[in-house]
């Protein structure tokens, strides 16, 4: 693997460091193959606004070091005041923009194929803002302390900033409150009890529209609305991307099962039709995956 830091890299925004300078790290090379990844990390001190129609291909964590910001998200307009931040799944359509005279913020962008399945193994099923305590500098300057580390090491095999990553998330998780509760993600949370229920039932080949409706005892069309307005997609297209991630889980898994049985194990009666819905949403068939994990 090989850090490029870069000063004026779009798609990622370079915590203060001593001399405030713009900071940029982008991760290239072999890091795929870890099961999750930094891909991008950095911090400005004079934050842009950025509009993102597609939203960004991966994870992606924006925190305020000072200032305010403001984004859009979920059809939601948030504040981002010091000590609070954000993340945002992957592809899911946001802007943001500073709130007054300055605003500075860090970042982490992440993918990898355990990524989705750690994030929400961790409570966190869909974009979230976060707020906490100003003396929880343990996660306050996780970003800062990583951002250091790499500056003053060679990390070829990107595994030292994979390990700061998931100690990131896991001090998220730790210190992080979702800020004021269901009125900032209303139907996000509403669909909490539906996302769970797939969890637990998407290797079943007979889950679809109508039997994820009747588990909120709403029509197919609110659904889909209320899918939209949280992820930026229908319901069912949540229902196969929930079943890709399993699949690339048990593809790049140890045991390294059959494709027919990895198939049906993730909800696909039959392989041919897996491999063809593999092969549109990720460019390559399963086995092709698997020879990249």
């Amino acid at each position: 693997m090989r850090v490029n830091p870069s000063n004026q890299h779009q798609r990622g925004r370079p915590i203060r460091l001593s001399d405030g300078r713009r900071r940029h790290f982008l991760f290239t090379g072999a890091q795929p193959a870890l099961p999750i990844y930094v891909e991008s990390i950095g911090y400005n001190p004079e934050q842009e606004s950025v509009d993102r129609e597609e939203g960004y291909p991966c994870f992606h964590w924006l925190e305020t070091v000072s200032g305010e910001g403001i984004i859009e998200v979920a059809g939601q307009s948030l504040t981002l005041p010091p000590h609070t931040g954000i993340l945002l799944y992957p592809n899911i359509k946001h802007s943001y923009r500073k709130g007054g005279d300055e605003w500075s913020t860090s970042y982490i962008t992440f993918d990898g194929s355990q990524a989705a399945p750690m994030v929400t193994s961790l409570g966190f099923r869909h974009s979230e803002w976060f707020k906490w305590e100003q003396e929880a500098s343990e996660l306050s300057g996780h970003l800062h302390r990583m951002l250091g580390a790499i500056e003053t090491a060679d990390d070829r095999s990107g595994l030292d900033a994979s390990s700061g990553l998931y100690r990131f998330l896991l001090l998220l998780k730790k210190y992080g409150q979702v800020g004021s509760g269901s009125s900032l993600f209303q139907h996000m949370e509403r669909l909490n009890p539906l996302l769970a229920w797939l969890d637990s039932n998407y290797s079943d080949p007979a889950v679809g529209l109508p039997e994820m409706a009747d588990q909120l005892n709403v029509s197919p069309r609110y659904l889909n609305m209320l899918f939209r307005k949280a992820f930026g997609m229908t319901a069912y297209t949540y229902l196969i991307q929930l079943r890709l991630s399993k699949a690339k889980e048990l593809i790049s898994g140890l045991e390294r099962k059959p494709i027919m049985q990895i198939a049906q194990e993730v909800g696909y009666r039959d392989a041919s039709h897996f491999i063809s819905v593999f092969r549109k949403a990720e460019g390559m068939t399963p086995e092709q995956f698997r020879k990249l994990h």
